[in-house]
């Protein structure tokens, strides 16, 4: 039975909801091909200062020995986020499906 709800409740206090077993991640899916906007990684620039990879809400910019890779565009969605973070301006965002 669910519990009433007030305000002094903590989330581990609220009756807990349904879930759909047969859910996936993104992880199994191409999520990257609504994207408006692709970002180019520009490497000959970039300082490996890898302040782009956190900011990341889709983790598309992996991460290998302590350098950034080129983007998993399967997943990025262009919100460009992690060119506006780019201090060297080491990612330039471009029109989808335009040439680089």
């Amino acid at each position: 039975m669910a519990k009433e709800m007030n305000e002094t409740m903590t989330w581990k206090e609220l009756t807990a909801g349904g879930t759909i077993h047969t859910s996936g991640n993104a992880e199994n899916f191409n999520t990257g091909d609504w994207r408006v906007n692709k970002p180019i990684f520009k490497e000959d620039k970039c300082i490996q200062c890898l302040l782009c990879a956190p900011v990341c809400p889709d983790t598309s910019i992996p991460v290998k020995d302590g350098k950034r890779l080129e983007f998993d565009y399967d997943h990025c969605k262009g919100c460009a986020i992690c060119a506006e973070v780019c201090p060297v301006d080491a990612i330039e965002m471009i029109p989808e499906g335009q040439d680089e």
